[in-house]
């Protein structure tokens, strides 16, 4: 039967950047098979499916190669067609049941404009890895990562390999080794590996980040909610701005074409790590999925 279908730019500036995502209102009625396959004949980083009405409003997330527990740029602009098109009164703040759990999307001003913020779920800090080995990974020598920080795998529901790199110079040479992500990956649940530095383009911004995840059929994503989510964890955790309090802007897709922008917000409590992603988005187009 035909489904309602969105495509938005998340984490976006203006059309035609950020992240694409389409969304499908299915309302419960699209198997896991045709949902995957749908998700394949849209080839965006993710694709997503409403099923339910009513808040918490269920939502899966599909890659083209997989079902995903958790994503960030979905979840907002999910969390938006919901909000403009599903929702009455278009709601300040709507909830999401994820695989991962319910997550909580509210609208709030930044830089004078609507902004979309998420409450990922509460971080777990897992194994810190070896710098030479992810340098490997990225096409690069061991002196380009920063080795005053750790390389470390961190979740809010899709765990992430953080890399600080040491300058804009060593994110733009990254050139994925395939064999050595796959021997790197092949045994983690960790699939994501997300590069950062403090050397952005543009001097408003804090940090600037490349996120590559083939094995979930995602070269490399111009906008990445779940991975900086992630970052957000590890940099309160680490103080890498001095402080358990990270409020940082970040870019991302320029090696795409896609620019994108998101806003981080930690706080490192001790026992625990809150942390906030938000950002832009912007209609594109509407439509029928036959």
């Amino acid at each position: 039967m035909p489904h309602d279908l969105h495509i938005v730019d998340v984490f976006a500036r203006e059309r035609y950047t950020g992240n694409q995502l389409a969304v499908v209102e299915s309302e419960g009625t699209t198997g896991d098979e045709e949902m995957q396959a749908i998700a394949r004949e849209m080839n965006y980083s993710e694709t997503t499916f409403v099923e339910s009405r009513e808040d918490p409003y269920r939502v899966r997330i599909f890659t083209p190669e997989a079902e995903v527990p958790f994503a960030g740029h979905p979840t907002l602009g999910t969390a938006h067609v919901v909000r403009e098109r599903v929702a009455d009164g278009r709601p300040e703040e709507v909830t999401l049941a994820l695989n991962v759990g319910e997550v909580p999307v509210e609208v709030r001003e930044r830089d004078g404009r609507e902004t979309l913020w998420m409450t990922q779920q509460p971080p777990e800090f897992g194994d810190e890895l070896d710098h030479g080995r992810l340098a490997g990974v990225l096409g690069l020598s061991a002196d380009r990562l920063d080795t005053d920080w750790p390389v470390q795998v961190v979740s809010t529901g899709l765990p992430t390999v953080l890399v600080p790199l040491a300058d804009r110079e060593a994110l733009t040479d990254i050139d994925l080794d395939r064999g050595a992500y796959d021997d790197l990956t092949g045994d983690r649940e960790a699939k994501l590996v997300h590069a950062f530095c403090a050397d952005p383009r543009d001097p408003d911004n804090d940090l600037a980040v490349r996120m590559f995840a083939p094995a979930y059929g995602v070269p490399e994503d111009p906008a990445t909610g779940s991975a900086n989510g992630c970052l957000a964890a590890y940099l309160a955790r680490h103080a890498y701005f001095g402080s358990g309090v990270v409020d940082a802007r970040v870019e991302q897709g320029y090696e795409m074409g896609r620019p994108s922008l998101l806003y981080l917000c930690a706080t490192d409590r001790g026992d625990d790590v809150r942390v906030e992603v938000g950002g832009r988005v912007v209609d594109i187009a509407r439509g029928e999925l036959l």
